[in-house]
C-alpha cells in the first residue's frame, strides 16, 4: 500500500545506487515524479528517465550515474522563503554547496539554486547529494 509516491521513487532510487545498480524502475508515475526526475536529470544526478505506460498507472525507467550518496523527501513539506535557504541547507544537506534541495514554485519544481536566483520561495519537496 503506498502512501507517498514520491517517498517510495527516491527509496527506489538511493537503494538501486547503493546497490551499484545501472537503472530502476520507478512505480507508479507521477507528474511530479517526473518533474523531481527532471530536476535531478538538469543537475547531472541521474543520466535520464523514460516514461512506460503500462496501463496500471505508469512507471520510469531511470539511468543512474553512481552521483547519488543519499536522496530522500522532506516531510512535512516546509515552507521556505528566498532568505532562509541556508538553514535548510545546514538541516538537510550535508556541506553548504553540495547537493540540491528540490523545492515546489509557482514557477514550477526547481532546485534551490534557481530559486535564489530569481528570488522566489516555496515548499520543500526533496534532497539530493
Amino acid at each position: 500500500m503506498l502512501h507517498d509516491p514520491l517517498s517510495d521513487a527516491m527509496s527506489v532510487i538511493r537503494n538501486a545506487e547503493r546497490a551499484g545498480k545501472n537503472d530502476c524502475m520507478v512505480r507508479p508515475s507521477s507528474k511530479l515524479i517526473g518533474r523531481v526526475l527532471k530536476v535531478m536529470h538538469e543537475m547531472g544526478y541521474i543520466r535520464g528517465f523514460q516514461p512506460i505506460e503500462d496501463g496500471r498507472g505508469g512507471k520510469f525507467r531511470v539511468q543512474l550515474t553512481g552521483q547519488i550518496n543519499d536522496c530522500g523527501v522532506v516531510k512535512p513539506r516546509y515552507s521556505v522563503r528566498s532568505q532562509e535557504f541556508e538553514k535548510w541547507e545546514s538541516r538537510f544537506l550535508p556541506a553548504q554547496d553540495f547537493g540540491v534541495l528540490i523545492l515546489t514554485t509557482t514557477k514550477g519544481v526547481i532546485s534551490h539554486f534557481k530559486a535564489k536566483e530569481i528570488g522566489t520561495g516555496g515548499k520543500l519537496l526533496a534532497y539530493v547529494y
